[in-house]
C-alpha cells in the first residue's frame, strides 16, 4: 500500500504542505517576535517613564525626611527600582535607606541625567546576569540634580508577551494541514483513480486481452489526452491481433495448398502411377509452378520483413522504365487472353531513371496482380507511363468493383484482405517499396468504377527524358 501511487501522492503533497506550512511559520514567528518586541520594548520603557515619574514625585514628597516605604513604591510600581547617586553625600534622604538598590554612575549616561533628561537603556546589574531594561530619570530638587532615579524590568518579560500569539498560531497552523490533506486526498483521487484504471487497462492489455474497455477521463489534460492515446493503442494492438491471426490462417491456407499439390504429383511419380509421358510432364510441371508459387509467398514475407526493420537495400542503375513496362505487361498477357480482358499499354514518355529496376518491377507486378485479382473476366485493365510536372507516373486501372473510403487506407495494411483471400501483402509491399525507392503511391477510385493506382516516382533522377 505505502508503494502505491495512491498513497504516495497524497502523502507527498501533505509533506509539501507542512513543510511550506512549518517554512511559513517560522517566518511569520520571526517576523512576528522581531515586531514584538521592538513594539513591548518601546511599551515597557512608556510604562518604566510613567511609573519613575510617579515614583520621583513620591521622592520629592519625602525629601529631607524618611524616604518613602516600600509598601507606597510597591503600590506605585510593581518593577525594580534603582538609585543612582550624584555624588557621595548628595543625597536627597540624609542617613542610610534600603528603600531602593544603589548602582554605579558607570551604569548609564550620567551626563544626560545632569542635564535633565532621561535615559531609555538595557544593562546588567552588578552580581547578576539578567539584563534589564531600564529608564532613568533624573531626581531634583529646585534645579540641583541629586541622582538618577531607574525603574528596571527584565527582558525576558517581553519573550513572555509574545508567547501567546505563538500559540494562537499554533491552532490555526494545524486547521491549515487539516484542510490542506483533505485537499490533497481529494485531489489525488481525482488523478490516481484514473490512472489506476489506465493502469489495470495495461495490465489486461500486456495479458493480451486487447479489447479492454479503457475509461474515459473528462476533460484535456495530460490524463485524458492518456487515455485517448491509449484507448486507441488499444484499439490498434487488437486490429494488430485480427492482422496476425488472419495472416497465420491465410498463410497456412496459402502454404497447404501448392504443398497438398506437390506432395500428391510426387508421390503419384513416385509410386508409378503415372506411367506416360505426357501425365509425367504435366505433373513436373505443377510442381515446379506450386513450388514457385510457395517461393513467391516466403519472398513477399520476407520483403516486408526487411523493409519494416529498414534492412532493405536498393541497386543503383541505369533503368529504361519503357522495357520495364513492357516486360511487366507481357508477363499478364497470358491471364488477360484467358479470361477476356481488355488489357492495353500507353506509353507518352521514356525516361531512363537511377533506380532499382528489379523492384520497380515489383511494384508494377503487385500493382497489375491486384487489378487482375478483382477485375471481373471481360473487364478492362490498362498500363501506362507518363511523365507529369517533374514527376513520372506508371498508372493501373482497372474495371474493378472500386474500394468504400472506410477500406482506402486499409488495403495498404500488411495480412488484411477485402476478401479475406490471399496473403494481403500485394499492396502493402507496393507502398513500402515505393517509399523507398522515393516515390509514392496514390489511389483513384469510386465505388462500382473501378481503381486506379499510380506510381509516382521523382524525374529528377531521370537520365533521359
Amino acid at each position: 500500500m505505502f508503494r502505491s501511487l495512491r498513497f504516495r501522492l497524497p502523502a507527498l503533497f501533505l509533506a509539501a504542505i507542512v513543510l511550506a506550512g512549518l517554512v511559513s511559520t517560522a517566518v511569520a514567528v520571526s517576523v512576528s517576535k522581531r515586531y514584538a518586541q521592538t513594539t513591548l520594548r518601546k511599551q515597557a520603557f512608556r510604562e518604566l517613564g510613567t511609573e519613575a515619574r510617579g515614583i520621583n514625585q513620591i521622592y520629592k514628597k519625602h525629601a529631607g525626611g524618611q524616604p518613602p516605604d516600600s509598601h507606597e513604591l510597591e503600590r506605585a510600581s510593581g518593577d525594580e527600582i534603582y538609585y543612582v547617586q550624584r555624588a557621595k553625600g548628595i543625597d536627597v534622604f540624609p542617613g542610610p535607606t534600603t528603600a531602593f538598590t544603589l548602582l554605579p554612575r558607570s551604569i548609564l549616561d550620567f551626563r544626560r541625567i545632569l542635564a535633565g533628561e532621561s535615559v531609555q537603556f538595557v544593562f546588567t546589574p552588578p552580581a547578576r546576569k539578567t539584563r534589564l531594561l531600564g529608564f532613568a530619570m533624573p531626581v531634583t530638587l529646585g534645579d540641583k540634580v541629586f541622582g538618577a532615579l531607574i525603574l528596571a524590568r527584565p527582558t525576558t518579560r517581553l519573550n513572555q508577551s509574545w508567547l501567546p500569539f505563538v500559540w494562537r498560531l499554533l491552532p490555526a497552523f494545524f486547521a491549515g494541514i487539516l484542510v490542506a490533506g483533505a485537499l490533497g486526498w481529494y485531489l489525488s483521487r481525482r488523478i490516481t483513480k484514473p490512472v489506476l484504471a489506465l493502469s489495470d487497462a495495461a495490465d489486461e492489455v500486456a495479458s493480451g486481452r486487447f479489447g479492454v474497455a479503457v475509461p474515459e477521463v473528462p476533460g484535456h489534460d495530460e490524463i485524458s489526452h492518456l487515455s485517448d492515446r491509449f484507448r486507441e493503442m488499444a484499439v490498434e494492438l487488437q486490429a494488430a491481433d485480427a492482422l496476425e491471426r488472419n495472416f497465420l490462417m491465410t498463410v497456412s491456407h496459402e502454404l497447404r495448398t501448392p504443398l497438398t499439390a506437390i506432395r500428391g504429383h510426387v508421390e503419384a511419380l513416385l509410386e508409378g502411377v503415372v506411367e506416360d509421358e505426357e501425365a509425367r510432364s504435366y505433373s513436373l510441371e505443377v510442381i515446379r509452378l506450386e513450388a514457385a508459387r510457395l517461393e513467391r509467398l516466403v519472398g513477399d514475407v520476407l520483403d516486408l520483413a526487411k523493409l519494416d526493420t529498414h534492412r532493405f537495400s536498393l541497386l543503383r542503375e541505369e533503368v529504361d522504365l519503357e522495357r520495364l513496362i513492357d516486360r511487366a505487361y507481357s508477363a499478364f498477357g497470358e491471364e488477360a487472353r484467358r479470361r477476356g480482358i481488355d488489357y492495353s499499354r500507353s506509353v507518352t514518355a521514356t525516361p531512363v531513371l537511377e533506380t532499382d529496376g528489379d523492384r520497380v518491377l515489383q511494384v508494377i507486378s503487385n500493382l497489375l496482380e491486384n487489378a487482375f485479382r478483382w477485375t471481373p473476366d471481360g473487364g478492362h485493365v490498362g498500363l501506362a507511363l507518363t511523365q507529369v510536372d517533374g514527376t513520372i507516373r506508371i498508372a493501373v486501372d482497372d474495371s474493378g468493383p472500386g474500394i468504400p473510403p472506410d477500406e482506402q487506407e486499409r488495403i495498404f495494411r500488411p495480412f488484411w484482405s477485402r476478401d479475406g483471400q490471399g496473403t494481403g501483402l500485394g499492396l502493402a509491399i507496393a507502398r513500402e517499396l515505393a517509399a523507398a525507392l522515393g516515390g509514392e503511391i496514390e489511389l483513384q477510385t469510386q465505388a462500382g468504377k473501378g481503381s486506379r493506382f499510380e506510381l509516382v516516382l521523382s524525374a529528377s533522377r531521370a537520365l533521359i527524358e
